[in-house]
């Protein structure tokens, strides 16, 4: 890490109508860190992440990409800024009618004038980078979910993006394949030194991947803290939350 922000929140909020879903969010993700976000559902996680990736537009606060602030942005400036970030969906969002090595290529021939012959270059490459080599012909129905979510990987890496977002990336796996899934979180940061921010509802996955957790509740960041240091937190809302795993 190099203490440069890549994410920054400052005083975000957020309603939808007379509902007022954040409230004054103040978050920073330093270059190169994974920032693990927790929280019991109806907390906010999903609209957070639906604003920094610019899907969705704060009602107040500004959000920081790297150095550039994206709330005013129109949506071609956003496709600009979103072709710095991967993200990695809940149930892969593959095209089931699509091959893995299509799946893979999809951003690529949308959005770049490389040759064919490179666009196949980096599909083999980021395949084989999540443990999936030669695998460019199946097609996602031959896919245990497991291995879709490493095509998915896979494809948020195609275009090398500074920054991967993980929306509950462990979702509807046993517990084996969840450890993979956590393992090659951390070995994608390690070999790329992206900074990556991994929404999930398992504590046990938030520590093994994460630099830092903070903890959203009722639309608020009540607790930010080192992956060491938070299960000491007082909190008793963060308790609670700690408690339901039978954490201590």
């Amino acid at each position: 890490m190099t203490g440069r922000p890549m994410i920054e929140l400052k005083h975000v909020d957020k309603s939808f109508g007379d509902k007022k879903v954040l409230r004054n969010v103040n978050l920073r993700v330093e270059d190169g860190e994974t920032l693990a976000l927790i929280g019991g559902s109806g907390s906010g996680k999903s609209t957070l992440l639906r604003l920094m990736i610019g899907l969705d537009r704060p009602t107040a606060g500004e959000i920081w990409i790297d150095d550039t602030e994206i709330t005013q942005l129109d949506e071609e400036e956003l496709d600009e800024v979103r072709l710095s970030m991967g993200m990695v969906f809940q149930y892969s969002a593959l095209f089931d009618s699509m091959t893995v090595g299509d799946n893979v290529a999809f951003g690529l021939r949308e959005h770049t004038d490389y040759p064919e012959e490179k666009i196949q270059e980096i599909v083999r490459e980021k395949l084989s980078l999540v443990g999936l080599p030669d695998s460019e012909a199946m097609m996602p129905g031959e896919l245990s979910g497991g291995m879709k979510k490493r095509v998915s990987l896979a494809r948020a890496l195609a275009f090398g993006p500074s920054i991967i977002f993980y929306d509950e990336p462990d979702s509807g796996l046993d517990p084996v394949m969840t450890r993979k899934i956590d393992d090659l979180i951390v070995s994608t940061q390690k070999k790329l030194g992206v900074t990556s921010i991994v929404v999930t509802h398992d504590m046990e996955s938030a520590c093994l991947v994460a630099n830092r957790i903070a903890m959203l509740y009722e639309g608020e960041i009540i607790a930010m803290e080192k992956t060491e240091d938070f299960r000491r937190l007082k909190d008793p809302r963060v308790r609670e939350f700690l408690g339901s795993f039978g954490i201590d």
